[in-house]
């Protein structure tokens, strides 16, 4: 029977919700939140699933991976597709196949309510419902089920998501299935459903209308400088650049991540999915040419399988290979976790008791100076940390 005594222990994942043959496990969002696994102890026959599932107790490796990625940097050749993606638009392209191939694909989307869920998508016309980033943690529900009968049909499966969540779905299928294609994305860490919430409904009373429409990443003032756009109702729109959001303030300074988030299981150089998809930031710097601000996305294949769907959609996109440790220090979160702020608990604590504005203006106020400045020299010595350590 599965019981959560350290929060940090749970990704939030659900295999054990899914495969729970009683279907006695609850998940319950806990003042922060996040969801957390409860079990009806009198339904419960202990047949222990839900514990074998857990990719947090029994840590996921993939046999068949590479020892070393293979690097490259990327972009979709169809300029709408690449402009309406959060990086380069190599996602489409590669699900793009697997739905060309009778196949189904599961990924992040918006509900009826602007909530995060997993869902299905069988045409091309509705992949732009998984596309673009979604800085929420997305709601599981029953995909690992709905993923495991469509592979025992036969059917090709695309299933999208955080490293936790793929390995989630390994090891509740717990079979090698030829026609299942994995795709994790480099996670900075997941936020809060709950805060989402409350800065939704924030937007929604300063605005005077309900929330029609949220991009996270619109590109109109370039790939580097992506603004938050929220489009309203009464065709209001709130649009401002990522360092100037008060959500993604937090989100970027790591408050109110999901406490798994802080020590994870499967941020490493030995990915579990058969490809990881991320932005290449800092490309300029050794790449130029591959800069051109519209996007630039970062592939590492992991398996002979990753290869595969590459190969099959390399026609639809621009691809040229790069150095692994120049791409991992762009993007250190390939490799390693955040840290956790010291007024997290502090935060949260006001944040169940007080306004939601109140609690963002104090804390994710401006840096002072002195602040920049150390936070600039912190980012420099873990550069170059990550570069010596990469280069062993």
């Amino acid at each position: 029977m599965i019981n959560i005594i350290d929060k940090k222990n749970c990704s939030g994942c659900k295999a054990c919700y899914n495969i729970c043959p009683k279907s006695c496990i609850e998940m319950l969002m806990d003042s922060e939140g996040f969801w957390y696994p409860k079990v009806n102890e009198a339904s419960c026959v202990n047949c222990g699933l839900c514990e074998t599932v857990c990719p947090e107790i029994n840590i996921y490796s993939v046999k068949k991976a590479y020892e070393r990625p293979i690097c490259y940097a990327a972009w979709n050749k169809d300029e709408d597709k690449r402009k309406n993606s959060s990086s380069g638009g190599v996602f489409t392209s590669i699900a793009g196949w697997i739905i060309s191939n009778g196949g189904v694909v599961f990924g992040a989307g918006y509900d009826e309510k602007l909530q995060v869920r997993h869902k299905e998508v069988h045409t091309k016309e509705t992949l732009g419902a998984l596309r673009g980033s979604k800085y929420v943690q997305s709601d599981i529900n029953n995909t690992y089920t709905s993923a495991k009968k469509y592979l025992e049909a036969g059917k090709k499966v695309l299933f999208t998501g955080t490293p936790c969540q793929i390995a989630g779905l390994y090891n509740f299928i717990s079979k090698d299935y030829a026609n299942l294609y994995t795709c994790d994305i480099v996670c900075h860490g997941v936020p809060s459903p709950l805060v989402f919430k409350k800065y939704k409904e924030n937007m929604e009373t300063s605005y005077g209308s309900k929330i029609k429409r949220i991009d996270f990443r619109n590109k109109k003032s370039g790939w580097k400088s992506y603004c938050v756009s929220i489009k309203f109702d009464n065709n209001k729109l709130y649009s401002k650049t990522f360092v100037n959001d008060a959500y993604m303030k937090g989100f970027l300074r790591n408050y109110y991540l999901r406490p798994s988030c802080y020590s994870c299981s499967y941020a490493s150089i030995n990915r579990i999915s058969d490809i990881t998809l991320g932005d290449y930031w800092g490309i300029a710097s050794k790449y130029p040419e591959l800069d051109d601000d519209k996007g630039t996305s970062l592939l590492l294949i992991n398996t002979d399988r990753g290869k595969t769907m590459l190969e099959a959609c390399k026609t639809n996109i621009v691809l040229q290979e790069c150095n692994l440790e120049h791409a991992i220090a762009g993007n250190p979160s390939i490799i390693s976790s955040v840290k956790i702020p010291k007024a997290r608990d502090k935060f949260f604590k006001e944040l169940n008791n007080s306004k939601f504005d109140y609690v963002i203006k104090k804390y994710m106020s401006p840096p002072t100076f002195i602040e920049r400045k150390i936070m600039f020299g912190k980012r420099v010595f873990r550069f170059i940390k990550r570069k010596m350590g990469c280069g062993k």
